[in-house]
């Protein structure tokens, strides 16, 4: 059973940066997959970001591909997602997830473990 804590969420300016961190605990980190999702109020959960257990490979979502960077310290059993550009549109709750597969997965499915979320409010 895999525990997984996000912080780092809050307020922000558009424009200005945001760096979100997920802790795991509870099982072997370096063997999932970790993904970033957002869900927006009356939206449907989206896709941000994830990345392979050894970190060679990220793959982003449209919406936020150019302006985020996810990387992991899997010596920390932590993932950082570097949101930068934020914009009016990317005010959400920010989730991080687990996932056993040791390929790119962009699916809410493919995802075993979920934190309980951290939001992210982006001023205009």
């Amino acid at each position: 059973q895999v525990q997984l804590v996000e912080s780092g969420g809050g307020l922000v300016q558009a424009g200005g940066s945001l760096s979100l961190s997920c802790a795991a605990s509870g099982g072997t980190f370096r063997g999932y997959g970790m993904g970033w999702f957002r869900q927006a109020p009356g939206k449907e959960r989206e896709f941000v970001a994830t990345i392979t257990w050894d970190g060679t490979r990220t793959f982003y979502g449209g919406t936020v591909k150019g302006r985020f960077t996810l990387s992991r310290d899997n010596a920390k059993n932590t993932v950082y997602l570097q949101m930068n550009s934020l914009k009016p549109e990317d005010p959400a709750i920010y989730y991080c997830a687990a996932s056993p597969t040791i390929r790119i997965a962009t699916t809410e499915s493919a995802y075993d473990y979920w934190g309980q979320g951290t939001q992210v409010t982006v001023s205009s």
